[in-house]
């Protein structure tokens, strides 16, 4: 069986946390598995090699910048593979041009186009466990590029595609997908199944758990996704299609503190629901200054001082439902 297994930044922080993610893809690999490990830059990394860039230039050249910003994924590869070296597991690391992942020329935010995926099936053939640099590409033109934000998990479930995975599986510094942010509402529920679709709607509207268009490409190729911890034991949570009826009435809400705004997710998240949380926010005390249904999804938006306890009236609604 080929898995792939993609670390976020908070997973790779340190090197305490590097041999807890190493260790993860070693029992993966003593059960027999293909392995592809894909990584992010570690903790704020990032952050901080856009911020060195700015101090040198307030807008510095987008290809330049690229090139910059990779080094933070490429440096997590390779220490990744030094680390599963260490526990006696053959690795090679791999920047995205070496993977094989061609994309556009859209510096900054990159669509991937093509994966060759010789490279990593030649290492894999092998007996080594491919570690692949997230967040990068290579263009037409032979520059590198990025992929924006989420850039690493786009290339999670790229490759499993590419590769035809079985598994993909998500590790990160949270448990699973909850019906809420659990650091903002402590009652807010695992889920240890959900929808694609609500989870496509929940990311779109402000939830961090998996970007967008992670999920987006997943549903196309019609492959599941596992969010696991890092960690804490557990079976985490299952993103993949559900028939209407698997899929819960309300599966989660979310917030956008730039927008200001909570939405609810899932089949039953139409119009008579919309007036419902309009009526019941504003009985206590909560204004609307904006309210909009689409498909499977409502949204309300609140002044940002009211945010925390509209998100808590909204996930009050869904607990009701599952009763």
């Amino acid at each position: 069986m080929l898995i792939i297994q993609k670390f976020g930044g908070s997973s790779l922080a340190d090197p305490e946390r590097l041999r807890r993610a190493a260790g993860i893809c070693a029992e993966a690999r003593r059960r027999g598995n293909g392995l592809v490990v894909v990584v992010s830059a570690a903790g704020d990394s990032t952050d901080e090699l856009l911020a060195l860039a700015r101090r040198l230039h307030p807008h510095p050249p987008a290809r330049e910048l690229d090139a910059l910003l990779a080094t933070g994924e490429q440096r997590s590869a390779a220490l990744m593979a030094i680390t599963l070296s260490s526990l006696g597991l053959p690795a090679r690391s791999f920047t995205g041009r070496q993977a094989g992942i061609r994309t556009d020329a859209a510096h900054g935010a990159a669509a991937i186009r093509e994966i060759d995926p010789a490279p990593l099936r030649a290492a894999l053939d092998a007996g080594e466990i491919a570690v692949a640099a997230g967040f990068q590409g290579v263009s037409p033109q032979g520059d590198l590029t990025t992929l924006g934000r989420g850039g690493s998990d786009t290339t999670a479930v790229a490759l499993a595609a590419a590769l035809g995975a079985e598994r993909c599986e998500i590790y990160t510094d949270v448990d699973g997908i909850y019906t809420a942010d659990p650091r903002l509402l402590p009652d807010a529920k695992l889920l240890r199944e959900i929808d694609s679709r609500d989870m496509l709607r929940l990311a779109e509207a402000g939830s961090q758990v998996l970007h967008p268009g992670s999920v987006r490409l997943a549903m196309e190729k019609g492959l599941p996704l596992r969010l696991l911890s890092s960690f804490r034991a557990g079976e985490g949570s299952l993103v993949r299609l559900l028939s209407e009826a698997e899929r819960p009435a309300l599966a989660g809400v979310t917030r956008d503190g730039e927008k200001s705004s909570v939405t609810v997710v899932g089949k039953a998240a139409d119009g008579a629901l919309l007036e419902r949380l309009r009526r019941q926010l504003e009985h206590s005390g909560i204004p609307v200054r904006g309210a909009e249904a689409g498909e499977g999804s409502v949204t309300l938006t609140v002044p940002p001082a009211q945010l925390l306890p509209a998100l808590e009236l909204c996930h009050r609604e869904i607990v009701k439902s599952e009763k």
